[in-house]
């Protein structure tokens, strides 16, 4: 097995685990600005989202997998066919998600003619959030974090079994 496999598995890994501490930090600072209604640009705090993609880098995809591939000894030409090309020195392939971090111009708007940052008509703009879904991304991010963390783990132990052989 190739060296370059393990690591490829933890870049990937570590990419998932790096969007979720981004998803978590996006929620965690919406819930935490959920009243706020003056910010040092002006106006009321500009709910933030998390924008993910999947990466369309295919052929670095299609080149790692062909990196893993076990290399036989070959005794005879006929055994392997010899139009499959492995480069055992590529580097790795950033294969994880993409991801971005909008600000969305949502808004609601309570009357309080009492709030210092209340209109002519006694409305105040609010960043407009649904604090049940902030909460659910949070534990999703959570548990997507956890399970890049196991892939990570269940790596280490294939390297550790693999030396012991």
């Amino acid at each position: 097995m190739e060296i370059d496999r393990f690591f490829t598995v933890f870049k990937t890994a570590s990419r998932g685990m790096s969007v979720q501490r981004q998803n978590l930090q996006v929620s965690a600072e919406n819930i935490a600005n959920a009243y706020t209604t003056r910010t040092e640009e002006g106006g009321a705090y500009k709910p933030k989202a998390l924008s993910v993609q999947q990466n369309e880098n295919t052929e670095g995809i299609r080149s790692s997998f062909q990196n893993t591939i076990l290399k036989l000894q070959q005794t005879r030409n006929e055994h392997r066919d010899s139009n499959l090309k492995i480069s055992s020195r590529q580097q790795i392939q950033d294969m994880g998600p993409q991801e971005e971090i909008i600000q969305q111009e949502k808004y609601r708007y309570e009357y309080d003619p009492e709030h210092p940052d209340s209109d002519e008509n006694g409305m105040v703009q609010y960043p407009d959030l649904d604090m049940v879904e902030e909460m659910t991304n949070m534990i999703s991010a959570n548990r997507l974090y956890e399970a890049n963390l196991a892939v990570v783990e269940a790596e280490k132990q294939v390297i550790k079994r693999s030396f012991e052989i």
